[in-house]
């Protein structure tokens, strides 16, 4: 396989004229940089991508970190991001927090160390401190990290009065909101407190079951299904994020409740699982399309030093479903 010597010596130019015909950098003479594109074409000459980034002080790396890769609402999310920055000619690194100590520290570090060119921040960890006036290309995800780090979210207000909107047409007279760990302080739990704040309004009786931080496996909000039958049996409406909807209305099948004759259930996301059991879950849709989307543009931008548009909370959708 040809080296960059090898073209420097058939063109009888040396290595670093060679690379500045090969990155478009500084003046060559249209003679030396003909006999250089010949000495390529002839020895079928493959630059070195990382060298080439390293001269340049660029990797075409960008780090994207979530909580769970196996997340269906973080996996669509990452999905739609991959492919947005693929289309920018950035390839993705993917770090999942879930289970794994300072993992979110390490993809920090590496950004500093120029490992990478940017991050986009999803995770739910709490290391505010590491973010604070950092002058480094980064975009938060549904997270508030400092006043110089934009944020990319959908409109969580809007999306916590459908769903209190959904459920109180359905007269209910005891309410369950499963909701997640308030110290993970994501703007999504901006949905939770509009969505409370509407059903107390209404007079409705509203109580909440918790699930802890970081818990996002299947088994968490099973368990958390449970707890709502076992500690209000006489709940007529549920609220939670897909994975919890669903457990909630399995466990709901299992002590034979019906949905949505004496029981109504509306999931918060709306991915592709609300559609795919028996019955399709009435949801509040996020628009994941439009987040992955919103976030790789923005840490292009972010990146290239160039100026943001507004990034005003995208609108919700909803999903009539026949569980509400």
């Amino acid at each position: 396989m040809a080296k960059i010597k090898d073209v420097a010596s058939l063109a009888g130019v040396s290595t670093s004229t060679v690379s500045l015909v090969l990155n478009h950098k500084g003046y060559v003479s249209a003679a030396t940089r003909a006999k250089v594109e010949a000495a390529v074409k002839e020895l079928h000459y493959v630059p070195s991508e990382v060298g080439r980034n390293l001269s340049l002080n660029r990797t075409n790396l960008i780090g994207v970190i979530i909580p769970d890769v196996a997340h269906p609402f973080f996996a669509a999310l990452l999905h739609e991001i991959e492919i947005a920055l693929y289309g920018f000619g950035y390839k993705t690194m993917i770090c999942s927090t879930g289970e794994k100590e300072n993992a979110e520290l390490a993809f920090l570090e590496m950004l500093r160390r120029h490992t990478m060119d940017g991050l986009i921040i999803g995770a739910h960890a709490l290391h505010f401190e590491n973010y604070q006036h950092i002058d480094l290309p980064v975009i938060a995800f549904d997270r508030h990290l400092c006043d110089e780090i934009p944020v990319v979210r959908a409109n969580h207000h809007q999306g916590g009065e459908i769903a209190a909107r959904t459920l109180l047409k359905r007269c209910p007279r005891h309410v369950v909101q499963i909701t997640s760990a308030p110290t993970t302080h994501t703007t999504a739990h901006e949905h939770e407190d509009i969505f409370a704040r509407c059903v107390a309004a209404a007079g409705v009786r509203l109580d909440s079951v918790v699930i802890p931080a970081n818990a996002l496996q299947p088994k968490d909000f099973a368990r958390a299904a449970h707890e709502v039958f076992e500690r209000y049996p006489d709940v007529d409406a549920i609220s939670g994020a897909d994975l919890a909807a669903l457990s909630a209305l399995r466990e709901a099948s299992h002590r034979g409740r019906r949905c949505p004759e004496d029981l109504s259930i509306i999931a918060y996301d709306g991915t592709y699982l609300t559609r795919l059991g028996p019955q399709t879950m009435t949801a509040v849709v996020q628009p994941i399309p439009a987040l992955g989307k919103r976030a790789a543009e923005a840490i292009v931008r972010r990146i290239r030093r160039e100026p943001l548009p507004s990034l005003a909370p995208i609108p919700m959708t909803f999903q009539p479903g026949e569980t509400c």
